[in-house]
């Protein structure tokens, strides 16, 4: 399809003046209106008022302007039929072969503090989609460009092919047209959305595939990963692997469920995550002694893992990681001989986090089901020690309170039911997704291997019995967390009030399904 004729009305004019000379350069007349219009004049283009097309002039501040049959007859008229041909020459219609078109800037207007109501209303675009939708339609005879960085690509074939683009092209700008106005009206719905409450009576979700992947969690599987349309981050956003093969389903899997571990502590802290569970997990004033106190804690479930680090890696650190077979390494930066270290090993995946910005408050968790999806707010806030009650008569020292809240913190990232030992701000013992807090209590028992003196125990759910304790104290813990709440209550402190074990209450309850 050769362009001889372009409509050009953006909001955002990043590249325009270079794209728009292009075109006039090649013969091409451009239509255009107001404030794009003057922008084109300005640089010395030559432009048609769009007022001279339709007759019309533009009336009620701009909201209607385009929306006219010289303008939509010349963008929908099928070139290969010849009535429609024959109607546009009776009318005295010229056909329009592209059109340059960006939407006012609602979602960053209504993202926008203090805006009102009435200034969000008006950035709400009506001849722009109208436009791009009418031309996507007929994607065969017009070009539809709809964003700036599509400008180069189209400059340059047009220049190697006598203003002519290729049917592969056009249909290639057109499936972008089609999602562009589709997430402008997803976003605006949304608004509006959301005046009628938390959960509205409709939802919609937009996103943008990131990456193939190999297969899914098994070989049969098909797999992509997509992220949220213009979300403030992403599993992957400011990621950038140095080494290793390509990511799998699995793998980011488990770093996803690492990297939000992770968000609960500042200090220096390593988690080691496998199957979707930390089967390793400390804080330290230092990060190299962090992660081996991790490692420590379940070596034979470490193997093949996810390893998520909030520190930089260091040579020794890196001798160490070497030593293991870590499926990925992911920390905010490796120092030079860290990476000479470990990209000697071939199958590592080394990723760099960049990413700075903060989790946006509010965020939701999305389940899919069969044939839906289960929503609920993101169990994202931290319990602080100030909000929890302490039952026994002895009460923790401040050692046994921070094993206890660091343990408490981790239990909130293990599948339910959850039991995690700690002592000295690690995990030395795990059970994890157990239909039975009996057989949690077992696993994480035998997985701390022997006397577990000081230890503190930390439970997702309330102690429904006593059983699951009476398997811990004869160990020599001397602490336990817990959300209490249970009709049984009074017997699990009076258990721990004739060993001398302090016991809280933290009141809230973590659930990780």
């Amino acid at each position: 399809m050769k362009v001889t004729r372009a409509l050009i009305s953006v909001s955002n004019k990043i590249g325009l003046d270079r794209f728009a000379r292009s075109l006039a350069d090649r013969g091409v007349e451009i239509i255009s209106t107001g404030g794009t219009a003057a922008f084109l004049k300005e640089n010395g283009i030559d432009v048609i008022p769009v007022d001279q097309v339709t007759g019309f002039p533009e009336i009620l501040d701009g909201r209607v302007k385009t929306l006219h049959p010289n303008i939509h007859a010349g963008l929908l008229a099928d070139r290969d039929n010849h009535q429609h041909m024959l109607t546009l020459k009776e009318k005295g219609i010229k056909p329009i072969d592209m059109v340059v078109v960006n939407l006012y800037p609602f979602e960053e207007v209504a993202n926008r503090r203090g805006v009102t109501e009435e200034e969000i209303i008006e950035n709400i675009d009506i001849g722009g989609p109208t436009i791009v939708r009418a031309a996507s339609k007929n994607f065969k005879h017009v070009a539809v460009v709809t964003d700036p960085h599509r400008y180069e690509k189209v400059m340059t074939e047009m220049g190697a092919n006598d203003n002519q683009l290729s049917l592969e092209t056009l249909r290639e700008l057109a499936t972008q047209a089609f999602h562009t106005i589709a997430h402008y009206d997803f976003v605006i719905a949304n608004w509006f959305s959301e005046g009628v409450g938390d959960f509205p009576p409709y939802m919609l979700l937009d996103f943008e595939k990131m990456q193939d992947l190999r297969y899914g969690e098994n070989p049969h599987q098909r797999a992509a990963y997509y992220a949220e349309v213009n979300a403030r981050r992403h599993l992957l956003s400011r990621v950038t692997q140095l080494h290793g093969a390509e990511l799998s389903f699995n793998n980011l899997l488990d770093l996803n469920a690492a990297r939000d571990l992770l968000r609960e502590f500042s200090l220096p802290a390593a988690a080691i995550i496998k199957h979707g569970n930390p089967c390793g997990v400390a804080v330290a004033e230092e990060i190299g002694v962090a992660c081996r106190k991790a490692l420590a804690a379940d070596p034979v479930s470490a193997f093949g893992s996810v390893v998520v680090l909030n520190r930089i890696v260091d040579e020794d650190l890196a001798k160490t990681l070497a030593k293991k077979f870590i499926e990925v390494l992911f920390a905010p930066g490796f120092v030079s001989e860290a990476v000479e270290i470990l990209t000697k090993k071939e199958h590592i995946r080394l990723l760099v986090n960049e990413e700075r910005r903060k989790v946006v408050s509010g965020e939701r968790d999305y389940r899919r089901v069969n044939g839906g999806l289960l929503v609920q707010d993101k169990d994202s806030g931290v319990d602080e020690r100030d909000t929890m009650e302490v039952v026994t008569k002895r009460h923790p020292t401040e050692k046994e309170w921070g094993d206890s809240l660091f343990g408490w913190r981790v239990a909130k990232h293990v599948r339910s039911n959850a039991i995690v030992i700690t002592n000295e701000l690690a995990t030395v013992g795990i059970g994890a997704g157990q239909m039975s807090r009996v057989d949690s209590m077992n696993i994480a028992l035998d997985k701390s291997l022997g006397e577990l003196k000081g230890a503190s125990v930390a439970s997702d759910a309330f102690f429904p019995f006593t059983d699951a304790l009476d398997l811990a104290i004869p160990k020599g813990i001397t602490c336990v967390i817990q959300p209490g709440g249970s009709k049984r209550d009074e017997e699990v402190v009076k258990l721990c009030e004739k060993h001398d074990i302090a016991m809280i209450f933290t009141k809230a309850r973590h659930f990780l399904h």
